[in-house]
């Protein structure tokens, strides 16, 4: 039996896009997950939100999660560090989109000291860590439900830089009388039609 080429051919360019496609993906794939911060790249997060969490604690407990947001308050105990977080949602490299709206508190406990004057109030932290419950706590007088996690890892951003006024340039057009070619006969080039 001959070999047709050319179905041979119109085959070989049918896989060769499919294939290119594969490994495009692939490469976003990992150039996304390479701009991830180190720190908080492993456990692999499961897609599980703080409302998820605290809505059935006991179902997601030891489930690996990457949450983030910005912090509360930093309370230390005898061996263990609390950061309460107002979680937000992340964005494609793990930082806590702040234009998004709150998911809601949770508790990222920490083995060890953490100084209270590195983690101030308002300041982006991201953790990667494994759920292992809730832990009630008054929010002022409202008793919450707080989902804590038992952080394995931990990113805190950079401070965003402050935006400050625009800088004001003299503009040499622009004088107390509205401008250098406003003058008391309405600018020095108007001349009534009488002179």
């Amino acid at each position: 039996m001959p070999i047709d080429r050319k179905r041979l051919q119109s085959h070989g360019r049918q896989r060769q896009p499919t294939a290119l496609l594969a490994v495009a993906s692939a490469l976003l794939l990992l150039g996304c997950a390479g701009q991830v911060p180190p720190d908080i790249r492993s456990p692999t997060p499961a897609p599980l939100t703080v409302g998820e969490a605290r809505a059935a604690p006991e179902r997601h407990r030891g489930t690996p999660v990457r949450w983030g947001g910005s912090m509360l308050s930093v309370q230390n105990a005898t061996e263990t560090t609390d950061i309460e977080v107002l979680a937000r949602p992340l964005d494609a490299i793990g930082e806590p989109r702040m234009d998004a709206a709150p998911q809601g508190r949770f508790i990222a406990r920490f083995r060890g000291f953490l100084d209270p004057a590195e983690y101030p109030r308002e300041r982006l932290l991201t953790v990667s860590g494994i759920v292992t419950g809730t832990e009630t706590r008054d929010v002022r007088d409202y008793p919450y439900e707080y989902p804590v996690v038992t952080a394995t890892g931990k990113h805190l951003w950079p401070k965003p830089e402050p935006v400050g006024p625009a800088p004001w340039y003299p503009d040499p057009w622009y004088g107390p009388g509205w401008g250098p070619w406003w003058g008391p006969g309405y600018g020095p080039w108007y001349r009534p039609w009488y002179w």
